[in-house]
């Protein structure tokens, strides 16, 4: 009865919310009158436009929403996976995340597009990268808040890691077990060849995996770095689930041409 792409009027009228379907029939709408309709024009075009009907923009039950929530899941399982491997490869992690990345892609592109959509693909792309990316770099300090423990080292020579002619200075220190490791990052003295055999505080992992921080514990932190990953975590959070109820708000569109 009226038959457009395959479908009747019947399959459109139920396949709306049942609180829209008794407005519809309190306006004099109702499936009767839209089966009329279809038969006056020959075609579901009114109809269609009367039910403001479009199935791209309005995915149904759970069916749009779960992709959304599945790129999140699969986008926080890898900044996880990443940040866990520095524990085997300090900052070469980063590697994992982008292998990891991989499935973030899938998952992205498997997401239906509702407006804006693109928009939401691409900031979680970014949010990943600035995750993985700082985060294998900041995963010792981030350590070091939790499990780290205060001591006193020893300044060793610092090391001349530069090429080109540029000269870069990684610092170390050596700790209570003789062992020399690199530190964090540097402090004012560690460079000075005059500090070399001299003492300082420092926060170390006990299990000695993670590279020492020149300071005390309430030194770590609050750096511009942890600022940019906790941004990048509301982002990769939050992004979906706008897209979410952009997925599911029905657009308002005026009904002209319904007949009196």
């Amino acid at each position: 009865m009226g038959t457009e792409d395959g479908r009747t009027v019947d399959e459109l009228f139920a396949r709306l919310p049942a609180a829209k379907q008794r407005a519809l029939e309190e306006n004099g709408l109702g499936l009767p009158r839209l089966r009329r309709i279809a038969e006056e024009d020959g075609d579901l075009r009114r109809v269609r436009l009367i039910l403001a009907f479009d199935e791209p923009d309005r995915p149904q039950g759970t069916a749009g929403v779960w992709p959304w929530i599945r790129l999140p899941l699969i986008a926080v399982a890898g900044v996880v996976v990443c940040l866990a491997s520095t524990y085997l490869f300090d900052r070469y992690a980063v590697l994992v995340g982008l292998a990891w990345g991989l499935a973030v892609i899938w998952a992205a592109l498997r997401a239906p597009l509702p407006r804006g959509g693109v928009v939401v693909r691409c900031l979680v792309g970014v949010a990943y990268v600035v995750l993985i990316w700082l985060g294998s770099q900041q995963a010792d300090s981030w350590y070091l808040q939790v499990r780290g423990q205060e001591t006193t080292v020893t300044y060793a020579k610092a090391v001349d890691r530069g090429s080109h002619g540029v000269t870069t200075l990684y610092c170390r220190v050596r700790l209570p077990d003789g062992s020399i490791h690199q530190v964090v990052r540097n402090d004012d003295r560690c460079t000075d060849p005059s500090a070399v055999g001299t003492r300082t505080q420092a926060v170390v992992d006990p299990a000695g995996h993670y590279r020492p921080f020149l300071g005390r514990p309430s030194d770590i932190g609050g750096s511009v770095y942890d600022c940019l990953c906790l941004g990048a975590a509301a982002v990769l959070l939050l992004a979906p689930a706008a897209a979410v109820t952009l997925s599911r708000r029905p657009r308002n569109r005026p009904m002209t041409g319904v007949p009196a």
